[in-house]
């Protein structure tokens, strides 16, 4: 009996109506996009997260959230290690109409005023955090979002000593057309202390890494390949892992 059960239940998901439809829309989509494949400019995707499953293997978390997921495939794919993600942006202020993330469920929340109320054993935000005006909040909202022993995983364009407001306005930057509202900082050792002291959190890891001959992330000409550096050497971005005490 259950055999027979299973066996229509099988037959009735392939062949509802509505699943059909969805099946056949995202398989054109796809198929439109492998056929015309573009390659633009190696960025800084591989080494982010890199760095996010090197911690998750790592660290093991059962519960994860991840902010500003976008568009991107990334809570998918930490989902199929094993982990329960959440997934949140900021969508009715930030996302185009129609825009959808055809990989994952995304809940429109808004970081720095977050209605998620549980707590996660990882918080991910990668290539975020400098496009948020009010980042201190951001980051205080994802400390709060994080389990005592847990993690926060932050990635961002960076320099050591010294932060900027905007590295797109800055000389010489490959970004300089880029439209005002994407507003990209980068932060510097004053920001991570100020964090790590005020949440109650320590830096168990950091990467640094170099894409430009700037100093600043987008300025200079882009290199070859990134190089991992250390922080006495040029670089543009950092990956950190902070541990709540």
């Amino acid at each position: 009996m259950m055999e027979i059960i299973r066996a229509v239940k099988r037959f009735t998901q392939r062949h509802n109506p509505m699943n059909v439809v969805m099946a056949r829309l995202l398989n054109h989509i796809n198929r439109r996009e492998y056929a015309a494949p573009r390659f633009t400019k190696f960025n800084e995707r591989s080494i982010e997260y890199r760095f996010v499953f090197e911690q998750i293997s790592s660290l093991v978390p059962k519960d994860i959230l991840d902010v500003g997921t976008g568009v991107t495939a990334l809570p998918s794919l930490m989902a199929n290690c094993g982990c329960r993600v959440t997934a949140i942006d900021n969508i009715r202020d930030y996302w185009e109409a129609n825009t959808v993330n055809r990989h994952y469920y995304v809940i429109d929340d808004d970081i720095t005023d977050s209605k998620i109320t549980e707590t996660f054993d990882l918080v991910t935000c990668v290539s975020t955090l400098e496009h948020i005006e009010r980042f201190d909040r951001a980051v205080a909202s994802m400390f709060a979002r994080t389990k005592p022993g847990g993690h926060v995983l932050l990635t961002f364009p960076y320099h050591e000593r010294r932060g900027v407001d905007h590295v797109y306005a800055l000389p010489g930057s490959e970004a300089k057309d880029v439209p005002r509202r994407y507003k990209t900082r980068a932060f510097s050792r004053e920001n991570i202390e100020r964090w790590g002291s005020t949440h109650g959190a320590e830096v168990v890891k950091q990467e640094y890494w170099q894409f430009f001959s700037g100093d600043y992330w987008t300025v200079g000409e882009r290199l070859p390949k990134p190089l991992q550096v250390s922080a006495a050497e040029k670089h543009q971005i950092s990956c950190v892992l902070f541990r709540k005490k």
